[in-house]
């Protein structure tokens, strides 16, 4: 088995785990390389065996697709093909088609270096949240949408007893409903997008009859627990002495503005706010792979532009569990395919590439929908801090634009430091870019997240 073409997998979520488990089925030895405990990633993120949950499925609505997953990995390790190394931080790719080194830290501390050899590379890194600042976003009891899932998923503890979701996108009604089904009061669920623009989808929308019947099993679960609904609405004001004692919530005009008179104050101790996602692609960038939009771009296999580079799921564009499956698994089959120089059959391909064509188009319109609300800048008083790690507010980025002429982000960047803290921009990019008027632009980090310098400074060893 040591001759088989070896691959590595950055990410071992819904992408990385189907494009692990296609490439081995068809011969290839790889290596899944992850930051956590356990496969799974965010969405199949599991509670801490010592917690002794009983029923962990009931955090999850595709739990059978994780059960064969998690088995299918299992029985793959078992025989040798995948190699699974847990609490592995990845901080580096480097080197061309057919001598790939994957740099990483090793166990909690991410202190011990470690390098994987590989042949090709496939990127599975995922997403993570955009949330945009308002006055009091800072207080304790405000976390992001997806951080109160995450609570709740691996530590079995809610944000709070009382609880607004609030912001937009598809993540908001899970959260909500589950905060809810955990025992939180959820005091009420804030979306600034206006549902009826979906009317204007409705062939899109059509054919993905499922995605419909799970908003419906949400909306029935919102009903359930008489959690109020309140569209075309935006928190724009968090309240408390020390920490989150209640939200300001304000009625949307068609143009973004805040209506005269429809503001509200609704008393909560814990705020879950998000924006929706945005790609994870500092691995791709430091590899130089081009970026379509936001996203990693590929092509009909999701290859990159970069010889022996693969990349699937989020990096590529956010859509979901079900897109990054259907990326993951041609990925996959792709990599055993250029490795081993043969082509799968088409009908190895056609279900997938049939899935990915139909989500990528349904999320296409859920983007276009649930956008950020216009004119958000406008409601950032100058005191309102922009980037935390820097305690940079916002008066600081106006002024660099308006009376120092800063035209493009790294320049505001150089000018305030927002970005320069410890999350390097990954917080508050969205932010500055909107204050500042100017595009989001790639970073092009040289390593994905902070490393010791002794580790720099000494040769790294290697994982199996």
């Amino acid at each position: 088995m040591t001759d088989r073409p070896r691959l590595a997998v950055i990410g071992a979520g819904p992408a990385g785990l189907a494009a692990a488990l296609a490439a081995a089925a068809q011969g290839v030895r790889v290596t899944l390389v992850d930051a956590g405990a356990e496969a799974g990633g965010q969405f199949y993120r599991q509670p801490a065996a010592d917690l002794g949950a009983r029923h962990p499925q009931a955090l999850h609505h595709q739990w059978r697709t994780w059960e064969r997953l998690r088995d299918g990995l299992a029985a793959h390790v078992a025989a040798g093909r995948v190699s699974h190394l847990t609490d592995h931080h990845v901080w580096c790719v480097e080197g061309a088609s057919g001598a790939f080194a994957v740099h990483a830290l090793r166990g909690p501390e991410q202190e011990e270096p470690v390098t994987v050899r590989a042949d090709a590379v496939l990127l599975a890194t995922g997403g993570y949240e955009k949330v945009l600042p308002f006055p009091g976003w800072t207080l304790p009891g405000v976390v992001t949408a997806g951080g109160a899932q995450a609570m709740l998923k691996s530590g079995l503890v809610l944000p709070g007893r009382t609880a607004v979701v609030a912001g937009t996108g598809p993540l908001l009604m899970p959260v909500a409903v589950a905060l809810a089904a955990a025992g939180a009061k959820v005091a009420a669920l804030v979306e600034s997008a206006d549902p009826r623009a979906f009317v204007r989808h409705a062939r899109v929308l059509a054919a993905h009859p499922d995605k419909l019947a799970e908003g419906a099993r949400y909306a029935a679960g919102l009903a359930r627990h008489r959690v109020p609904v309140h569209v075309r609405h935006t928190v724009v004001e968090a309240h408390g002495t020390g920490r989150l004692e209640a939200v300001t919530v304000a009625a949307l005009s068609a143009d973004g503005r805040v209506e005269t008179g429809s503001e509200r104050r609704v008393p909560c101790d814990s705020l879950a706010v998000g924006h929706g996602m945005l790609p994870h692609t500092d691995l791709a960038e430091t590899l130089g792979c081009r970026l379509d939009g936001l996203g990693v771009a590929v092509d009909d296999e999701q290859r990159t532009d970069v010889p022996g580079v693969w990349a699937a799921g989020e990096t590529t564009g956010i859509g979901g569990a079900a897109l990054s499956l259907a990326e993951g698994r041609i990925a996959g089959l792709s990599v055993a395919a250029r490795l081993d120089s043969r082509t799968p059959a088409p009908s190895s391909y056609a279900r997938a590439a049939k899935t990915r064509a139909g989500l990528r188009e349904f999320f296409a319109v859920v983007d276009s929908v649930c956008a950020p609300p216009a004119r958000w800048a406008e409601r950032i008083g100058d005191d309102t801090l922009v980037c935390r790690c820097e305690d940079v507010p916002a008066s600081a980025v106006r002024e660099a634009v308006d009376e120092l002429g800063a035209a493009d982000v790294r320049t505001v960047k150089l000018l305030t430091r927002a970005g320069m803290g410890w999350c390097q921009g990954r917080m508050c990019a969205p932010a500055v870019a909107g204050l500042a008027g100017c595009p989001p632009a790639p970073s092009r980090r040289p390593f994905a997240r902070p490393v010791p310098l002794g580790v720099l400074a000494r040769e790294p060893g290697e994982s199996p």
